[in-house]
């Protein structure tokens, strides 16, 4: 509040000229996590960055009576590593996960079809072992899939089951290879 000038006030409560700063110098990034350049890194186990990716797990359990598993799956890895798949699925798209990407994330390994290739399911089970208790295997799990099968709708995957499968591993340290879609 303003105060009138023929009102007396002491010298302390006077007031005092604020602290000048000096106008910062250029800054570059050179610090050992910075990033080079505009993009984000890419290949195995960096992720695929996305907005409330935890919100796939509370999608996925909607689907746990819809699963056709065998004997030797797991409802909770399976449930996991279906919002794995589908956190890196929303996340290649640009948005938060939907119920799409756990349709297609299930429709991928065959997981709401009644019968699906004995392949695949041989695949699946050995992709999905121990995702719910292992980082490492749900960063693999994720890592397994091509970002072109992901990003294909679950109509087009329950149409050819299993076409996009991953090859057998390719031990020189390589992208996967796959089979039907390019990656």
């Amino acid at each position: 509040m303003a105060q009138p000038t023929f009102v007396p006030i002491t010298e302390a409560d006077q007031v005092r000229s604020a602290r000048r700063l000096s106008v910062p110098g250029a800054w570059v990034a050179n610090r050992p996590g910075d990033l080079a350049g505009p993009g984000r890194p890419s290949g195995t186990r960096f992720g695929t960055p996305g907005p409330d990716q935890g919100f796939a797990l509370a999608l996925a359990h909607r689907f746990e009576n819809r699963l056709e598993l065998t004997d030797a799956e797991s409802v909770e890895d399976v449930l996991l590593g279906g919002a794995v798949l589908a956190s890196k699925r929303a996340g290649l798209l640009g948005r938060a996960p939907c119920i799409y990407d756990l349709e297609a994330a299930f429709e991928l390994f065959g997981f709401l079809t009644a019968s699906p290739p004995e392949e695949l399911v041989a695949e699946r089970r050995r992709l999905f072992r121990s995702v719910a208790h292992d980082y490492v295997a749900q960063r693999s799990l994720a890592d397994a899939v091509p970002d072109a099968a992901l990003v294909l709708k679950a109509d087009e995957l329950r149409s050819k089951p299993g076409e996009w499968r991953v090859l057998p591993a390719d031990t020189s340290g390589g992208e996967p290879q796959t089979a039907g879609h390019s990656a």
